[in-house]
C-alpha cells in the first residue's frame, strides 16, 4: 500500500465532507487513517498456505478437532464498515494436525481483507482442508456487521450465520451433528 497516496485521498475526502484537514483534530488524520488501513488490510500480504506449513505435525489420530470462539475482525467490502464475530473450525485429521494458533492466524489471513462473509467462511475451511488433508472440515462464522446495525436498516441485534461444510463434514450427517453439537456447547469459564 502506497501509504503517501493514501493520506492524500483521505485527506481530499476531509474535504469533500466539508471539513477543514488542518483543523487541530484532523490534521494526523490522514496518517492515522492510512496506518490503520494499512492494518485492517495486512491479510492481503499474508499467504494462508505458508502460515501452516511449518506448522503441520504428523499425528496418528482421526478424531475430531475443534477450535471455537475465534474472534474475527474484518471490513464488508460493500461498505468499508466493520463487522466482527467468532469463528468455530473442527476438522478431522488423517495423520496431520495443525498448531492451534495457525488456525487462528488463518482465519486472521483472510478476515484482514475486504471481504464478505459467506467468502470467508468459505476461504478458512478450503485452507484448514488443504493445509492438513483432513477428511472433513467445518466452519462456522457469527458475525455482526456496522454496515446492516449503524445505516441502512439499522439492526442493531442482528447476527449472520455462514457455514461451509467439507468433506466428511458435508457428507456425513452424524459429522455435522457432533461438529455442531460441539460448537454449541456453553463456553467454561
Amino acid at each position: 500500500m502506497n501509504r503517501e497516496r493514501v493520506q492524500e485521498l483521505v485527506r481530499q475526502l476531509l474535504v469533500e465532507f466539508g471539513e477543514d484537514p488542518e483543523r487541530e483534530g484532523l490534521r494526523r488524520t490522514p496518517e492515522r487513517v492510512a496506518r490503520a488501513y494499512e492494518f485492517l488490510l495486512r491479510g492481503y500480504a499474508q499467504d494462508a498456505a505458508q502460515l501452516t506449513r511449518e506448522a503441520v505435525f504428523a499425528h496418528e489420530t482421526n478424531n475430531m478437532i475443534v477450535v471455537r470462539d475465534i474472534e474475527i475482525y474484518s471490513l464488508c467490502e460493500h461498505h468499508l464498515l466493520p463487522f466482527f464475530g467468532r469463528c468455530h473450525i473442527g476438522y478431522i485429521a488423517q495423520g496431520k494436525v495443525v498448531g492451534v494458533s495457525k488456525l487462528a492466524r488463518v482465519v486472521d489471513a483472510f478476515a484482514r481483507r475486504l471481504q464478505v462473509q459467506e467468502r470467508l467462511t468459505n476461504q478458512i475451511a478450503r485452507a484448514v482442508m488443504d493445509a492438513v488433508g483432513a477428511e472433513g472440515v467445518g466452519v462456522i462464522i457469527e458475525a455482526r456487521h456496522l454496515c446492516m446495525m449503524m445505516r441502512g436498516i439499522e439492526k442493531q441485534n442482528s447476527l449472520m450465520t455462514t457455514s461451509s461444510v467439507l468433506g466428511s463434514f458435508h457428507s456425513s450427517a452424524a459429522t455435522r451433528t457432533e461438529f455442531l453439537s460441539l460448537v454449541a456447547k456453553p463456553r467454561p469459564d
